[in-house]
């Protein structure tokens, strides 16, 4: 197994929701967290909080306080998330394709996200 150190895009794209979190920011730009949630059905506050901080500290996501009440704080993507989605644009068009040449029903997602088929 790799370490982490060897592992960078991996680690980036862990996670059920991160690649949902960066497709709900690419194509509806700024969102404020309960706009996020509302956009990711099935995903619960503690796991997008979580998946939220990782992709801050990976540089993916700018999140932004605004000082007033009640606080208000926006998700953006930055320059790497976008670099990062257009990356992912060629999975997203295979996985696609896969939809209409088997099916949509021989393709399905476990608990843990992991499509078999």
């Amino acid at each position: 197994m790799l370490s982490k150190t060897r592992r960078p895009a991996g680690d980036v794209v862990a996670g059920k929701w991160k690649s949902l979190i960066l497709w709900e920011l690419h194509h509806h730009g700024t969102r404020r967290f309960a706009e996020l949630r509302r956009g990711l059905p099935g995903v619960s506050e503690k796991m997008l909080v979580q998946h939220l901080r990782e992709m801050e500290e990976d540089g993916l996501v700018h999140r932004e306080v605004y000082r007033e009440v009640p606080p208000k704080v926006e998700y953006s993507l930055t320059e790497h998330g976008i670099s990062l989605n257009a990356a992912l644009a060629p999975l997203g068009s295979w996985g696609t394709e896969r939809i209409r040449r088997i099916g949509a029903g021989k393709v399905s997602v476990d608990d843990d996200a992991t499509v078999r088929r």
